[in-house]
Formats: C-alpha cells, sequence, structure tokens
C-alpha cells in the first residue's frame, strides 16, 4: 500500500485526474457499446394505429413492463422481437386495436334496462358501420375506411319501401383494382337486409368516385372484368409457349379481345312437308231403302196377297253412302337459341421475339436474327394457342427485332448445404451489420484515441526544473568528451549513457526511460544536440 500510494503521489494531481477521466470515459463508451449490443431487437408490433389504440397499447405495455418504441407520431409501435407474438394474441384477447371504430362491443357494457328503443337502434347502426369499416380495412391497400349506411324506415300506410344506401371513404395505398372495388359493394350489400350493390357508393380520401351506384356502371365493369381476365389468360398461355421456343424473358406478347355483350333470344319454327304422320282416321257408312205407294194407306194394301204386292217391290228405291275423314300432321320443329353476352367476336395477337445471340472469335457476344421458317412455326403454335378462326377475322403478328437490352446469361448461383440452411432476413443482416460497426468504431476508439492518451499520460516528462539540475551533469561529461560534435554524440548516444549518471545526484527524479529519451532525440537531431550543448557551456552560471 505505502509503493501504490507513493506511486500515485509521484503522479501528480493532474496526470492522476487525467488516468481517471479516461477511465470513466472508456468504461462509459465500452458500458454504451454493450448495452447497445445487447438490447433485443425491436420489431413491428402493430401499424396504423389511431391515437385510442395506441394509447390503449401503451397503457398495457407499460403495466407489464415491457420496452417500447413509439414511431410515427404513435401510429407505429415497436417491441421486442421475441415477444411479438404473445403480445399480438394478449392484446387480442382484450380487444385491442379496436381498430378506430366501434363495434358490437359496443353492446357488452351497457345497460339495457334503461336504454330506450332510439338509443338501442343508433348502436346498432353504429356497431354494424364498425364491423363493416374493419372488414373493409382487412383488404390489402386499404389503410383506413369509414362507412355510412342509410337504413330508412318504411312509413305507416305506404305500399312502397324506402331501399338502404351506403356511402364508403376509404384511404388506400396506390390504386385499388375494379375487382377490389366490387368485392367492398358485395360485402357490405351482404351484410344490410335489402341492400343493393348497386346502391354503394365508393370515395377515395382524394375525393375520386371510385363507385357511383349506376347499374350500367356495374354492368360494364363486369364486361371490362371478364374480357381482362379472357385476355391476360390468353396472354400467359401464348407467353409459355413462345418463351419455350425463344427462351424466358426473349418474347413480348400484346393481346386484344373484341367482346359482344348482346344477349339475343332467338325463336325459329320449321315444317317438314315430307314427313307426313296419319294422326286421325274416321269411317262413316249409309244406306236406306224407299217403296212408292203414293202415299196411301188402304186396307187392300194391308192384305196378304195383295194384288199391287209385286208392282210395290219393284218401285222401291234402295241407297248406300260411305264417307271416310283422315287427318295428317305435317313434321315442325321449333327451335330457341339463347345467346349469352360476352362472345368473342375478334381476337388480334402481337408477338414481338427477340433474336439469337452467339459468340465469335473474340467471345462477344453477337445478335443474328431468326430465320423465316422459325417465326412460321411460332406464328402457327399462336394461331393454335387462341383457337384461330379466320371467318371472325382473327390476326396474328409475329416479329423479329432487337430488344434494347441483351439477355443476361449469368447464373444465379444459390447457396447450397449448410450456407442453404442459413436463410437470413433483411433485419437479421442489418442487426449483423450494426453489431459490426460497434465493433469496428470500438477498435477505433480504442486503439486511436484512448491507448494515445495512456501513453502519453503514463510516459515521463522532464521537469523543467530538473532539466536545469541535469544540466551540469551533461556540462561535465561534455567537457570530459571535448568540444568536437561527434565526441558530444558518441557520448549522448553511447548504450551505457544512461547508467553513467548517477540518479542520486539529480535526487531520484530522473528516471531511466526520460534519459533514453534524451538519448534518442541525440540520435536523431546530432547537430542540433552538439549546439545546445555548447550554448549551455558558454551561458554564465547563475549565483
Amino acid at each position: 500500500m505505502q509503493s501504490l500510494v507513493a506511486f500515485l503521489k509521484g503522479l501528480g494531481a493532474a496526470r492522476l485526474a487525467a488516468m481517471v477521466a479516461v477511465t470513466a470515459a472508456l468504461i462509459g463508451f465500452f458500458a454504451f457499446v454493450i448495452l447497445r449490443v445487447t438490447t433485443p431487437q425491436l420489431t413491428t408490433l402493430f401499424t396504423d394505429l389511431s391515437v385510442e389504440d395506441s394509447s390503449a397499447i401503451v397503457k398495457e405495455l407499460e403495466r407489464q413492463a415491457i420496452p417500447f418504441e413509439l414511431r410515427n407520431d404513435g401510429a407505429v409501435i415497436m417491441v421486442p422481437k421475441d415477444k411479438v407474438m404473445r403480445l399480438r394474441m394478449k392484446l387480442a384477447e382484450g380487444g385491442m386495436p379496436k381498430g378506430g371504430g366501434v363495434g358490437y362491443e359496443i353492446f357488452d357494457k351497457s345497460d339495457a334496462l334503461g336504454t330506450t328503443s332510439f338509443v338501442q337502434n343508433i348502436n346498432h347502426l353504429r356497431a354494424l358501420e364498425g364491423e363493416l369499416a374493419r372488414t373493409i380495412r382487412a383488404i390489402d391497400r386499404i389503410q383506413a375506411a369509414r362507412v355510412h349506411l342509410v337504413l330508412p324506415e318504411r312509413p305507416l300506410f305506404s305500399r312502397e319501401t324506402p331501399e338502404p344506401s351506403a356511402s364508403i371513404v376509404v384511404r388506400v395505398r396506390g390504386t385499388l383494382e375494379p375487382q377490389q372495388i366490387r368485392a367492398i359493394r358485395h360485402v357490405v350489400a351482404s351484410a344490410v337486409n335489402g341492400l343493393k350493390p348497386q346502391r354503394v357508393s365508393i370515395v377515395d380520401e382524394a375525393g375520386q368516385l371510385l363507385a357511383d351506384g349506376a347499374t350500367s356502371d356495374a354492368d360494364n365493369a363486369v364486361g371490362d372484368e371478364r374480357r381482362a381476365a379472357f385476355e391476360k389468360r390468353m396472354r400467359k398461355q401464348v407467353e409459355d409457349i413462345v418463351s419455350s421456343v425463344v427462351g424466358q424473358g426473349r418474347a413480348r406478347v400484346q393481346l386484344s379481345a373484341d367482346f359482344d355483350y348482346n344477349k339475343i333470344t332467338q325463336t325459329s319454327d320449321k315444317f317438314d312437308p315430307e314427313g307426313r304422320v296419319l294422326r286421325s282416321s274416321q269411317t262413316r257408312e249409309e244406306s236406306s231403302l224407299s217403296a212408292d205407294n203414293s202415299g196411301q194407306v188402304t186396307v187392300n194394301n194391308e192384305l196378304p196377297g195383295n194384288q199391287n204386292q209385286d208392282n210395290a217391290a219393284r218401285a222401291r228405291d234402295q241407297s248406300k253412302k260411305s264417307e271416310e275423314t283422315n287427318n295428317y300432321e305435317i313434321s315442325r320443329t321449333t327451335k330457341t337459341e339463347v345467346t349469352e353476352a360476352g362472345r368473342v367476336n375478334r381476337i388480334s395477337v402481337a408477338v414481338l421475339v427477340d433474336g439469337s445471340y452467339a459468340k465469335n472469335e473474340k467471345g462477344e457476344m453477337v445478335y443474328q436474327d431468326r430465320p423465316k421458317e422459325q417465326l412460321d412455326r411460332i406464328a402457327a403454335l399462336v394461331r393454335s394457342a387462341i383457337g384461330f378462326d379466320q371467318k371472325r377475322g382473327d390476326q396474328v403478328e409475329v416479329v423479329n427485332l432487337r430488344f434494347a437490352e441483351a439477355p443476361s446469361v449469368t447464373p444465379l448461383n444459390e447457396p447450397t448445404g449448410f450456407l442453404g440452411m442459413l436463410q437470413f432476413t433483411k433485419d437479421d443482416v442489418m442487426y449483423v451489420i450494426e453489431l459490426g460497426v460497434m465493433m469496428l468504431l470500438g477498435l477505433v476508439v480504442l486503439f486511436m484515441v484512448i491507448r494515445p492518451l495512456v501513453k502519453r499520460i503514463l510516459a515521463n516528462e522532464v521537469v523543467p526544473g530538473r532539466a536545469e539540475a541535469s544540466v551540469p551533469a551533461l556540462a561535465d561529461a561534455s567537457a570530459q568528451a571535448g568540444s568536437e560534435g561527434g565526441q558530444g554524440q558518441a557520448l549522448l548516444t553511447g548504450g551505457g549513457a544512461a547508467h553513467m549518471i548517477d540518479v542520486a545526484q539529480i535526487q531520484g527524479q530522473v528516471h531511466a526511460q526520460a534519459v533514453n529519451r534524451v538519448g534518442e532525440l541525440a540520435e536523431r537531431n546530432p547537430n542540433e544536440t552538439v549546439s545546445i550543448v555548447r550554448q549551455w557551456l558558454t551561458e554564465p552560471a547563475e549565483t
């Protein structure tokens, strides 16, 4: 302890304070690096939160003593990565986040006994609008949504019931596709009793009308969607078959289809006179016998053996009549044809293919046009793929032109084995880079700042008073060696110069290290050293 205390006293107050400051700075720096490295990696818990949801989630995180970070004015909450899933399930159990709207949970804590029917109806409408807004926000590209429902009541003594309507305001990222707009309208219409999709209007945050509720607009949207789906499917088929011939990314296909959306119903009757069929047959026969007795009724005419009997028999008139009726049916064919909307009237296809590339003697890629026979075969494949019909005016054009950029032939070597199993995410890569930067910064501070400071503090410096005390010794040494520059340099640069100085004569304040440093300076600058010694010798002695 005495030696330690003596060593500390020998350092002096200034050196001791500098050493304490450097030690404190070093401890603080490495503490910061260790805390920064050991801090858990934060990831997103929820995004696009409202002020109410953000405050409720922050209160719950503070109650659980979980570190978090707020970004984007509280709309984004960051938490440790290893606790994200547990926190989401825990918050979902408590009904958070609510999505900035009121849902059916409005009835959970309400007092039904003291609530009027008007308030119950208003709460039901609010809950329905809130639930629909949450459902719409679940669709991709939609950040926020607000739903307004109009559910009119049927007036008394009215035969007609007013139709409900709805208006939706959405905030989107990018642009909504037509099928997404139709999906929103149908979802809202299906959730509200009596609401038709045509009665739903949709507006974005910029005030642009996405759906105005017109029936014709809906029909046109269906037709355009059907045509777009048909063109996309046919284009993909053509690209697949052409790319298999010319290579992936070496062909461009544009396909246009002309659709007829008119619905036609046609009924026709056809009669075949040769195809007769007996439907019914009727035969009728009549026979009659009459005698001419002049209409007289006498006793003689009634007596047997009358003399006028033979004459009467000859006078009788006998007739016979036969009648036959046949009914025939002519063969008849009734045909009703219904042609649905969406018939393809014509298809036009334009195929652009790149040429082939080959290496020349210099190893450079040289462009070559494709032969006409190959283009004709590609055109035949395209006609077969689209169901080419010349009668309806289909067109197919295959053109060979050089693309603006040559295809890249560098293969993508995917890592295999152990490296293939290490699938780093973007967060992992950024975390490793951050650790590397912190370690590099620590090394730079250690070697470039702290190490020179420590060496400078621990290095012994010659005090001016002590240097003056050493002047007689240097003068005596230089006088004994002579006034020649070479002799002075030999004395100062000699290996035993430090041992020749008696430490006791300078009161033990000059260490061997300081003397060695003086020797090194004299060795580097011999002329300046000799001149300084001579100047000391010529100066008058102080009394």
